[in-house]
């Protein structure tokens, strides 16, 4: 996926989960943040961000910014929580028959539906933003929905449907992947169920860009 004008700022503040302060140009800024996550150990007092420039486009808008990727070291980290859903339509809309993003089932909405030889089955996308010393971890806060997304990818299995769960890696050079229990154990137990249960764990980085963001490869799973 491509983002059509991108900027380069430096972050300041985060007055609360959706607006940043960001300098940009000389000139302080109120932009959105694309992230509701926690996202500390990214958005840090002077890290070099960059912004989705919305000026000539702005319609319904109120900010002419959304903030989308930071540097962290030698990292280049794609922050835009709507970009996994994304790359992942693109990454399997050649592999399958049939493709639809957003489908309800039971009382969840999983981010995409396909049909392959016959076959039905859902897959849940999850961005992965959190890196620690090469490995990716997931979640950075606890998530509820995330648990109860699993629960019914577990149940689409036992009702005959191929279920798949994705982590998207929003940067390049991690060296695995692991559910982040000390954060929400309760999801790492989630996910280790379903793999036994049958649902496939899939997990690949990206390569990311300040303006564009790729699933690339493969990335191997620990403790699931």
């Amino acid at each position: 996926m491509k983002y059509l004008k991108v900027v380069k700022g430096n972050f300041i503040s985060r007055p609360n989960r959706f607006v940043a302060n960001v300098l940009i140009d000389g000139k302080e800024e109120r932009v959105h943040v694309k992230n509701t996550g926690r996202c500390k150990e990214l958005l840090t007092e002077g890290a070099t961000v960059y912004l989705e420039d919305f000026d000539g486009r702005m319609g319904t808008r109120k900010m002419r910014y959304d903030l989308i990727a930071v540097e962290k070291g030698e990292l280049l980290i794609n922050m835009d929580s709507q970009a996994p859903n994304k790359v992942a339509y693109e990454f399997f809309k050649d592999k399958v028959d049939f493709l639809k993003a957003e489908v309800t089932y039971l009382d969840s909405r999983l981010d995409l539906y396909f049909e392959k030889d016959g076959r039905k089955g859902f897959i849940e996308v999850k961005g992965v933003t959190l890196e620690e010393d090469g490995i990716a971890r997931f979640p950075d806060a606890p998530t509820e929905r995330g648990v109860k997304h699993i629960k019914h990818l577990i149940k689409a299995k036992e009702e005959g449907y191929d279920a798949k769960i994705l982590f998207v890696v929003q940067m390049k050079g991690v060296k695995e992947f692991t559910p982040n229990d000390e954060t929400h154990r309760a999801f790492g137990d989630a996910l280790r169920l379903a793999r036994k249960k049958g649902v496939e764990v899939l997990c690949y980085d990206c390569q990311v860009t300040p303006d564009s963001l790729q699933i690339v490869q493969k990335v191997a799973l620990t403790n699931i």
